[in-house]
């Protein structure tokens, strides 16, 4: 049999290679595991509290998300128990065909009159809304622009949309403002930043976004994953902190924070989150949020409404804490949230300053290129509502002593 033209003219002895070959020699991991200062996948044993244990040894948390302290509530435990009596453990389908309760129309209902928009929609994770959102909204003739220290979802949601992506420098509003002067699509305009910086604990613009936007013919969306719950006077963000959430056109949010659970919303005017809920290849091909995640978020969402102190406690604790580790010589950026960022700059003296934490039982999370820029790396810590000055003063005496013994604060 004669070979087609372009296979006898390919060298005969072309090697073949194997797909996984880079799996097997790629040993970066394995080293640090080797070396013991692997610091991911580490196993918790039992709940996600203000305390946990790892491998026997209790540690203080301050690597969570678990900002109210609502992840063990008896009331919220409870609410999940319920649901799952009644409804079971899950959906077993998507919500466009056999997936949708009567429960994920309660919890749309209330989070649409909670963040003050005519309508949300509930997704199965946080990720799966900004990709959902933003490759529904962005078509082919469109243009999304980013700010450059936005979450993964986010780029990855640009990613999938048919449009045109540009990035602008963090936080940088004449760069934002030229992009928008110089886009000319033929489509539309769609703005997206975070509302929270989720590494840097700092606020984006947003009362000038704003205004760049309506100058420019623009629309908004922020993502409020680490603002809700925890900024503005009823904890819808910082859009609300900000005094700007009746301008923004679709707000998102995700129920892994504050709310204690797993998902997302993205809520806004009618129409838009009508032609998401139908066009959106996330919400279409995934299976819905089960029952008792579901049950969580409506609790969490009640508790907030109706315990605003629990708030206040989060903000005072990570006053103390913040204020600590600056009073030390740590340097923590411009973080005015719970989120807040011990800077580093080389990899391995993050490495080293985890180390030395985690030995002494403090738990942090240790954050390197991709996450930040490169010779960007920082340990990022959080705390919670339920957080004791106590053990938060008992967590800045570990602070002091291992950064001394690491050379990063003077002795």
């Amino acid at each position: 049999m004669r070979l087609p033209k372009s296979e006898e003219n390919a060298p005969a002895a072309r090697a073949a290679v194997d797909i996984f070959t880079k799996c097997h020699e790629w040993d970066l991991v394995k080293k640090a595991i080797a070396g013991g200062y692997y610091p991911y996948f580490i196993p918790i044993t039992g709940e996600q509290g203000e305390e946990v244990t790892i491998r026997g040894k209790r540690f203080i948390m301050l690597g969570s998300n678990n900002y109210l302290g609502l992840t063990n509530d008896p009331r919220v435990k409870e609410a999940a128990r319920e649901a799952i009596l009644k409804y079971g453990v899950g959906c077993t389908g998507s919500r466009f065909l056999n997936g949708t309760l009567d429960l994920h129309l309660k919890l749309e209902s209330e989070l649409a009159s909670f963040l003050k928009k005519p309508a949300a929609l509930v997704f199965s994770t946080g990720y799966q809304t900004n990709l959902g959102i933003i490759s529904s909204l962005v078509g082919k003739d469109d243009v999304v622009i980013s700010d450059r220290l936005n979450h993964a979802s986010i780029f990855d949601g640009c990613r999938m949309a048919y449009g045109k992506t540009l990035k602008f420098r963090h936080d940088d509003m004449a760069d934002l403002e030229r992009l928008l002067r110089h886009a000319q699509p033929r489509g539309g305009k769609l703005v997206v930043v975070d509302g929270v910086f989720s590494m840097e604990g700092t606020l984006a613009n947003l009362n000038r976004i704003v205004e760049l936007c309506h100058a420019h013919g623009a629309r908004l969306m922020v993502d409020e994953a680490h603002g809700l719950g925890v900024m503005g006077e009823g904890g819808r963000g910082a859009s609300e902190e900000l005094g700007v959430l009746p301008q923004v056109d679709v707000l998102m949010g995700t129920f892994s924070k504050s709310f204690a659970s797993i998902g997302g919303v993205a809520a806004g005017d009618q129409d838009v989150i009508h032609y998401i809920q139908h066009i959106s290849r996330s919400m279409i091909f995934s299976a819905a949020l089960p029952p008792p995640a579901i049950a969580t978020v409506l609790k969490c969402l009640e508790i907030l409404q109706t315990e605003p102190e629990r708030r206040k406690r989060l903000l005072a604790n990570a006053a103390l804490l913040r204020d600590g580790l600056r009073g030390m010589g740590f340097d923590c950026g411009k973080s005015v949230t719970p989120i807040i960022p011990v800077h580093v700059g080389r990899d391995d003296i993050c490495f080293a300053l985890w180390k030395g934490l985690f030995a002494e039982g403090i738990f942090v999370n240790p954050v390197v290129a991709p996450a930040t820029p490169p010779g960007h790396a920082l340990l990022r810590v959080s705390c919670m509502a339920t957080h004791t000055p106590a053990i938060l003063n008992r967590a800045l005496e570990k602070f002091k002593a291992v950064g001394k013994s690491t050379g990063i604060i003077g002795g």
